[in-house]
C-alpha cells in the first residue's frame, strides 16, 4: 500500500484536545516551555524526565509523570522527544526495553525535536516504519525566548502528510516548515546552527572591539541593532550580552555538538564552522559549557585580557 494511502487511513480525524493523547520526554529549559503550551491548550499529556523533582510545575499544570519512555509511548498517540545529544535520542527511542519504539502502538507518531544527527533520524524512521508507525525529525530554532513565546522555527523532516496532521500541535509552539524526507529536518538545523554560530561570533567580536575602543556596550548595541548589523541573533541575545547575563536558553556545549555534526558530513569543507566550533570548545574548556550560547563573548574577552565579570 502506498505511503499516502496509509496516512489517509490512519488519520481521518484531526488532532484536538480531549481526543489526542500527547507524550513528552525531555523537560529542560526548551522542552518544559514547549510542553507547557500543549498543556495550556487542554491536551492530556504524559511526561518522562530523568529528574522527576524538576517537573513539579508541569505536574501542577496537569501533566502525568510516568516511569519510562516506554510507559509514555504506551499511553500516547503522539510522543515528542526533546533531549540533549544523539546518544540520548538513541537511548530514549531505540532502547529495546525502555525506549519509545519498544511499546508505541500501531500508527503512533514520534516527533524528535532534539538537534540530532540526520543519519540517526533516518535510522529511527526506518525502525518506526517496521513497527507500522511514524517518525518525524523536527528540531527547533529560537532559543528559550522562542520556546516561551510559542515562536519557534520548527524544521520538520519526514512524511509531509503526517507533518500536516501534526500542525495543531506544532502551531502551539511556533511555525513548522516541511524540509523534505527523513533527516532533512536535522540537516536544516545543522545549517541553521552554522548561521547562528557565525552571527554569535561576529556579535561577540564587535562587542569586544567596541569596548576596547572605549565605547559603552549598551550605547553601541542600541546604535547598530536597527542597521545592517542587526540580526535575529542580536535581537535574541544582544541585550543579554550587554548585561553580561549568560543564563542558558541553549547550552554552549550543544553548539559544539551541532557544529561537529556538520563537520562530520563527508565531503564538507566548512572553515567558518570549524573555527566557530573551536571557539565554543574554548568555552567548554573554560568550564562555561553550561552557559548560554551567547556567552561566546567570554572567550573573546579572555583572548583580549578583559574582565568578563
Amino acid at each position: 500500500m502506498a505511503e499516502e494511502e496509509v496516512v489517509g487511513t490512519c488519520y481521518p480525524t484531526p488532532i484536538r484536545p480531549g481526543r489526542t493523547r500527547v507524550g513528552w520526554i525531555g523537560t529542560g529549559v526548551m522542552g518544559s516551555a514547549m510542553v507547557g503550551h500543549v498543556l495550556a491548550a487542554g491536551y492530556a499529556v504524559a511526561i518522562y524526565a530523568r529528574s522527576p523533582e524538576k517537573v513539579d510545575h508541569l505536574r501542577r499544570a496537569g501533566a502525568r509523570f510516568l516511569a519510562s519512555p516506554a510507559d509514555v509511548a504506551r499511553s500516547s498517540d503522539v510522543v515528542f522527544t526533546m533531549v540533549g545529544h544523539p546518544s540520548d535520542v538513541r537511548s530514549v527511542i531505540l532502547d529495546p526495553t525502555t525506549g519509545v519504539l519498544s511499546s508505541v502502538g500501531e500508527n503512533g507518531v514520534l516527533v524528535d525535536c532534539t538537534s540530532s544527527h540526520p543519519t540517526l533520524a533516518r535510522e529511527i524512521a526506518e525502525a518506526a516504519k517496521a513497527k507500522s508507525c511514524w517518525s518525524i525529525d523536527a528540531p527547533v530554532s529560537g532559543a528559550e525566548q522562542g520556546a516561551r513565546n510559542g515562536k519557534l522555527a520548527i524544521l520538520a523532516g519526514g512524511n509531509e502528510e503526517v507533518i500536516e496532521w501534526l500542525r495543531p500541535l506544532f502551531d502551539l509552539m511556533g511555525k513548522v516548515k516541511w524540509m523534505g524526507s527523513a533527516g532533512s529536518g536535522q540537516s536544516s538545523k545543522i545549517a541553521n546552527q552554522i548561521v547562528v554560530g557565525a552571527n554569535l561570533m561576529g556579535m561577540s567580536e564587535a562587542m569586544v572591539f567596541a569596548e576596547k575602543a572605549g565605547l559603552e556596550r549598551k550605547g553601541f548595541f542600541e546604535a547598530v541593532r536597527s542597521g545592517a548589523a542587526g540580526t535575529k541573533v542580536m535581537e535574541l541575545f544582544g541585550g543579554k550580552v550587554v548585561e553580561r547575563d549568560y543564563e542558558p536558553g541553549a547550552l554552549a556545549e550543544y553548539m559544539v555538538k551541532d557544529l561537529g555534526m556538520g563537520l562530520d558530513e563527508e565531503g564538507m569543507v566548512l572553515p567558518g564552522a570549524a573555527l566557530n566550533r573551536q571557539l565554543f570548545m574554548g568555552m567548554v574548556a573554560n568550564g562555561d559549557g553550561k552557559l548560554g550560547i551567547h556567552g561566546l563573548v567570554t572567550v573573546m574577552e579572555r583572548m583580549n585580557n578583559m574582565s568578563n565579570g
